[in-house]
């Protein structure tokens, strides 16, 4: 894995919004709305159905130890991808994705500017249309060097030239000898 592809990792990871249901109602209750019914969470447990429409209702208040595992085990893996889910949605719809960084920062630019490289510490917030480029580059593979640039071309538009209001001859941004980098959405 790429360094970009790390950063989202541990910003889905630090994402963790909600937590998942706690009593074996709640429990039995979201898996059953994941597998579409009793049956099919029965088979996943290796109990049957009448048992889990019984923690459904709230008759059987308490699981085997064995089967309490199971059920935890499984709501567990289910729900953190929901939350990681509805997080980069919100992140590429509005709310936009903070980027901080210190690497080393070169751009092409009109002659007599300072163009050479130097090393800078950033922390900048990109908007959702970044956010949903990266994401959508992420999900189709794309390397390490092609979310670089997505990041780049951002910080191009938000830090150096201010949203348009400056550094207008500044052609490409590069993003080279990454110290660190995180991503928070």
């Amino acid at each position: 894995m790429g360094e970009i592809e790390d950063a989202i990792e541990r910003a889905d990871r630090e994402a963790f919004t909600k937590d998942p249901p706690k009593t074996l109602k709640g429990q039995i209750g979201f898996l059953i709305k994941q597998f579409g019914s009793a049956k099919a969470v029965a088979q996943e447990l290796g109990v049957t159905a009448d048992s889990v429409n019984r923690y459904r209702r709230g008759a059987r208040k308490h699981a085997r130890a064995d089967v309490a595992a199971k059920i935890d085990d499984a709501v567990k893996a289910r729900w953190q991808p929901l939350v990681r889910k509805r997080r980069q949605k919100q992140a590429a719809a509005s709310g936009g994705i903070t980027v901080e960084t210190r690497a080393r920062f070169g751009y092409s630019a009109a002659v007599g500017t300072t163009d050479d490289g130097r090393f800078r510490r950033l922390t900048v917030h990109l908007p959702a249309t970044y956010a949903q480029r990266l994401f959508d580059a992420r999900d189709t593979g794309a390397s390490d060097q092609e979310m670089r640039g997505i990041i780049a071309e951002g910080f191009k538009e938000v830090y150096f030239q201010d949203g348009g209001g400056r550094a207008m001859g500044l052609s490409d941004v590069e993003i080279n000898d990454i110290d660190y980098l995180d991503l928070d959405y």
